[in-house]
């Protein structure tokens, strides 16, 4: 059968994709034109085996393929999904469940509400909330934000989910100075533009000042929300969220937490203190693919205020028949209704690495960073930015002589381009600096001493430059 010889070439072309992805060069060789040559062409005229179509798009599409799920990949909070996780997709695809409704899919709704319930428990939010399963941190921001849009106008009286938002009682949305893009981005398409957004000062670490945000309520009148956050894109910091918390309460705000991945560290008994108070918040946004290594298409979203996710996310159709047996129906929590079975994978994963897994996996990638760190040192012209305290390196190449930004990305661009590791780029407080983020599962301390190695190389090759010994960067 044609469909079968499909599976079975897909299957060996990803098993032999992953037993060696350890040892790819992390970023591809094939420029855009080659993938576009390799790739393109007219829509054929006629049907095309399926297993030639399957051999076909690899042969063309792996050349362009990044090591994203490798140990050596540091761009980006990216985690590698774990064979549980991986095993557990490919098995959701083969069932092709539309985890809309629970009569759509009795077995995806389960598996949701019952990993809802682990990850409740594991990251130590009320007992009582609400989970929604998105696309990823991004959608789930949206999520959680438009139920704190609900509820605020709601005491407010006002229906925003009949009555629009044209007439309605101005929403004041308040966050810190280095507030995540996609909380900006979510707010903006619930009407709320990012000019609108209020600004708190941050420290040195980019932590919300809670002293700041204090003044800046004092300051405002109205419905408020409150956006803190577990996690700085950049350091890993975490905003205060005790005194956040005291703030937002004195004020009857609600306090939304953007934890795209610093929200795992509640997982952890060494990373706990971090996000000490975190659960006093009203709501939660993270990623299960950034640091419980599922595949992507794996945002969570949590509120302490069922029915405010629920009246915000709900929507009723005669055609959309409910099962009177189960009372939570996936689509109530998250903007989709059709949509692919995304919790099988988080609830694979969960299983297999249960609590204790989980939590060496947080504290394995933090030492990893540290470790990351503490090599880079060891180059006289590299410096570390940041307190290191979760899973995220700050760096910046400071040479002798010549230009510290233009010699970072120089070093930058060198590392990537000799491929044993890909870092990004970021510029932060006014300096462009690399950032490294350490969120996979299977990398190991030689593949931090390999990467730093480049790195280092990369920086000491710059600085010969600049020094007046070959082209000044």
């Amino acid at each position: 059968m044609a469909e079968k010889d499909a599976l079975d070439r897909a299957l060996a072309i990803a098993r032999r994709y992953l037993a060696t992805e350890h040892q790819r060069p992390v970023w591809p060789t094939a420029t855009l034109g080659d993938l576009r040559a390799a790739l393109g062409g007219p829509l054929p005229s006629g049907p095309v085996d399926p297993g030639d179509v399957v051999d076909d798009l690899a042969a063309a599409a792996e050349p362009g393929i990044v090591a994203t799920a490798g140990p050596r990949y540091f761009g980006f909070v990216t985690g590698g999904a774990v064979p549980s996780a991986v095993a557990a997709e490919w098995i959701a695809a083969a069932w092709d469940q539309n985890a809309g409704l629970y009569v759509m899919s009795p077995a995806a709704a389960v598996a949701e509400e019952v990993a809802g319930g682990w990850l409740i428990d594991l990251l130590r939010l009320p007992r009582h909330a609400s989970v929604g399963f998105t696309t990823g941190a991004h959608m789930a921001n949206l999520t959680a934000l438009a139920a704190a849009r609900h509820e605020l106008l709601r005491r407010a009286g006002w229906d925003v989910e009949a009555d629009g938002l044209q007439n309605a009682p101005r929403l004041n949305v308040v966050a810190g100075a280095e507030v995540h893009v996609s909380v900006i981005g979510a707010l903006r398409v619930l009407g709320i533009g990012s000019q609108q957004v209020v600004r708190v000062e941050a420290d040195g670490q980019g932590r919300m000042r809670a002293d700041a945000l204090v003044d800046t309520l004092d300051r405002l009148s109205g419905p408020t929300i409150v956006c803190a956050q577990a996690g700085n894109v950049n350091t890993g910091g975490f905003d205060p969220f005790d005194a956040i918390a005291d703030a937002a309460r004195r004020h009857g705000a609600w306090l939304h937490v953007d934890g795209a991945f610093g929200l795992w560290a509640a997982a952890s008994e060494s990373l706990r203190h971090l996000v000490g108070g975190v659960e006093r918040a009203d709501s939660w946004a993270t990623d299960a693919h950034k640091w419980l290594n599922a595949p992507y298409d794996s945002g969570l979203v949590f509120t302490a205020h069922p029915e405010a996710h629920r009246a915000a996310m709900s929507v009723a159709a005669a055609y959309l028949v409910r099962s009177a047996d189960e009372p939570r129906e996936p689509m109530d929590w998250v903007p989709e209704s059709s949509r692919r079975a995304r919790g099988f994978a988080v609830y694979a994963a969960l299983r297999a690495l249960g609590r204790s897994g989980v939590e060496d996996l947080l504290d394995r990638c933090c030492r990893l960073a540290a470790r990351f760190a503490d090599r880079l040192r060891q180059e006289r012209s590299i410096q570390i930015l940041n307190d290191v305290v979760l899973n995220q390196v700050l760096a910046r190449v400071v040479p002798s002589t010549g230009d510290a930004d233009a010699a970072t990305r120089e070093t930058i661009r060198m590392a990537q381009e000799e491929r044993v590791c890909w870092l990004g780029g970021t510029r932060w407080h006014g300096m462009e600096a690399m950032r490294i983020s350490v969120s996979n599962w299977s990398t190991t301390d030689e593949d931090v001493d390999r990467s730093a190695d480049s790195i280092v190389r990369a920086a000491h090759a710059v600085g010969i430059r600049d020094s007046g010994f070959g082209v000044r960067v």
